[in-house]
């Protein structure tokens, strides 16, 4: 049985950055507070908090003074900057900067649909550390939507001007993009570059792994996708596997996987989230080579 790593999951660039900002801040053996979870994977967030991170929500932060504390590539809000000068906090940003740059975009963009009675649409998932970040550059005027249901909450008389999380699908995106075109055009009777303005602002370096584990997925008899169950972008991804392979399971770590799923299986593969680390899946495939190993000899 060939098992096999895909070369292009695991962390994005911005993830990466964090992670290694935190490891370097550690080593000085100062306290060091995250704001949330560094990463959407129980298995690294637990490693972190062995070496030293201690993570702390919102209303922890309120409470902190003379510290320093981790900003995620999520990215945060201008209240978070604000308290932090009120309250004699160092932030050590390790923001994205795909994300810093979409914020701009959205501050921009928010300033001049104020000027001409229009509205932020956020392509997200509603309370994601992002869309917080988003949000809070329109003063939490942006309308979040996710689902249909939520389109509803859109005042199609007026401009929108739509953005995406930037871990989100580029065919959610598009298939949103076009329904909102569909409801002005129902609501006003046409359609004009004063009406709508829709900008995909996801991230190329998460968008273009699907076409990758489609290729992946096909590829191999058996797909064993890892990642925290709270990664947006992991369950995303997931299903992109599921659809070209059926025999495509979801683990967090090698201890939910099943022999019963290699049956007359030649190729095993191995991928994640852009929130997966590499040690993981290693960890994963080094399971599954004993597996097989342990066949032989009984």
């Amino acid at each position: 049985m060939q098992v096999t790593i895909d070369k292009n999951s695991g962390y994005c660039f911005g993830v990466e950055f964090a992670i290694k900002m935190a490891e370097d801040e550690m080593e000085n053996k100062e306290p060091l507070y995250c704001l949330g979870d560094i990463v959407h994977n129980d298995m690294e967030v637990k490693r972190l908090s062995e070496k030293g991170l201690v993570v702390i929500d919102r209303e922890q932060l309120q409470e902190l003074s003379n510290c320093k504390v981790l900003i995620r590539a999520h990215g945060e809000p201008p209240e978070t900057y604000k308290l932090a000068i009120e309250n004699n906090i160092e932030l050590i940003d390790a923001s994205c900067p795909v994300v810093l740059k979409l914020q701009n975009r959205v501050k921009n963009a928010f300033d001049k649909m104020e000027r001409e009675n229009g509205q932020i649409v956020i392509y997200g998932k509603k309370g994601h550390a992002e869309v917080i970040g988003l949000t809070g550059q329109t003063l939490e005027k942006a309308i979040v939507v996710m689902e249909d249901a939520d389109l509803e909450k859109i005042d199609y008389n007026r401009p929108i001007t739509l953005f995406s999380q930037t871990t989100k699908s580029t065919k959610g995106f598009y298939a949103l993009s076009e329904k909102i075109e569909q409801k002005i055009k129902s609501t006003k009777g046409e359609l004009t570059e004063i009406d709508f303005n829709s900008n995909d602002s996801i991230c190329r370096q998460v968008s273009n792994r699907e076409p990758q584990l489609q290729r992946f997925a096909q590829e191999n008899d058996v797909i064993l996708f890892v990642s925290g169950k709270k990664s947006s972008n992991g369950k995303a991804l997931y299903q992109v596997c599921l659809s070209e392979n059926p025999r495509s399971y979801f683990i967090e770590s090698e201890e939910e996987i099943d022999q019963d799923w290699f049956q007359q299986a030649e190729r095993v593969g191995i991928c994640g989230a852009t929130s997966t680390p590499m040690w993981l899946m290693e960890q994963v495939k080094s399971y599954v080579d004993g597996i097989e190993e342990r066949l032989l000899q009984d």
